[in-house]
């Protein structure tokens, strides 16, 4: 399968791609934490990549997850996977600057370990959840989705997860709760950008209360089988594979269940360019931009022809019914 995430293009998607100079560091809390009985840890290094590359250690790989090979109906492909060093090394990620080279220069003062996500409001079981909780909690057979993100330009991601249903579920929420809000860390001791004037911190972002039910809406811990890197999102994030990638929060602390349509960071920020639903569309475009075509990131080159937007991202038979009857112009 193919999914979205907030690498996927903010205000200003760049049309190359960007090596970047630092190295990846500070992986060890997050080693630390899941080796606590969790998911065994284990340091790997890049067999050959570029000099930058074979110097960099990945995180450590997450144990194997149990279960079997089930997935959501009709929601797999088989599509070439981004590289890791792409998917890894160009991102967006605005606590850690603009450019998308900056998350993977910087994140490396994020710090993963302890990590609790609170879940708030109109549920009937609100709490706190450690990491260690919430990887415990599916009970789905199938953990790993590999998912499409698309805003201009695209990658193919293997996420390792499962549906935020299983979380709702176990809370659960009250009949007024009509929408979910996500709310990202936002710490200017280890995150360098917040308090910039780009947006108002913290990130947040929100679905309509179908949309985080459904199945391929994804609480993920880890990508390619293992930890996620800081730079994407660690160590716990969301992704929507029919969405924009600005809809997929990274670095969550807080879940909220709210009967109102929740305010989101780049709706406050640019309401005329970035809706609530934000639904890949490739017949609306972006106030400065065509959003008809995408580019695939690592695929043949910066003047590689364009690919064709597809509706919802491709997953209009998985999704489509959540949006019967809407005008997907005006509720863009």
């Amino acid at each position: 399968m193919l999914i979205p995430s907030r690498e996927t293009g903010f205000l200003h998607p760049r049309s190359s791609e960007i090596t970047p100079r630092g190295i990846y560091e500070g992986r060890r809390d997050m080693l630390r934490l899941l080796a606590g009985g969790v998911a065994g840890a284990a340091l790997a290094t890049w067999a050959g990549r570029d000099a930058w590359a074979a110097a960099t250690p990945r995180p450590g790989k997450l144990a194997a997850l149990p279960g079997g090979a089930s997935a959501v109906s009709g929601a797999v492909t088989m599509e070439k996977l981004t590289s890791y060093q792409d998917a890894s090394s160009y991102n967006n990620f605005y606590e850690f600057g603009t450019d998308k080279a900056d998350p993977a220069r910087n994140a490396h003062t994020l710090k993963t370990s302890p990590w609790t996500v609170e879940v708030e409001g109109l549920v009937k079981k609100p709490g706190k959840f450690g990491i260690e909780d919430l990887l415990k909690l599916s009970s789905q057979e199938e953990r790993i989705y590999r998912l499409r993100c698309v805003e201009g330009w695209s990658m193919v991601i293997p996420w390792v997860g499962y549906s935020l249903a299983e979380l709702i579920k176990r809370v659960e929420p009250l009949g007024s709760a009509k929408y979910v809000e996500f709310v990202t860390l936002a710490d200017k001791a280890t995150m360098p950008y917040v308090g910039s004037r780009v947006l108002d911190w913290p990130y947040t972002e929100g679905l309509r209360m179908d949309e985080a039910l459904h199945p391929l809406t994804l609480l993920a811990f880890g990508m390619y089988g293992e930890v996620l890197p800081n730079q994407n999102g660690a160590p716990v994030r969301i992704v929507v594979p029919w969405k924009y990638g600005f809809k997929s929060a990274k670095s969550i602390v807080k879940i909220r269940f709210t009967e109102k349509e929740p305010p989101t960071a780049w709706n406050k920020a640019a309401r005329n360019e970035y809706g609530f639903y934000s639904n890949v569309n490739p017949n609306v475009d972006h106030p400065r931009w065509s959003q008809a075509t995408e580019r695939r990131i690592g695929e043949d080159g910066l003047f590689a022809k364009k690919r064709k937007t597809l509706l919802f991202n491709g997953y209009e038979a998985q999704v489509g019914q959540l949006y019967a009857g809407m005008d997907l112009q005006k509720y863009y």
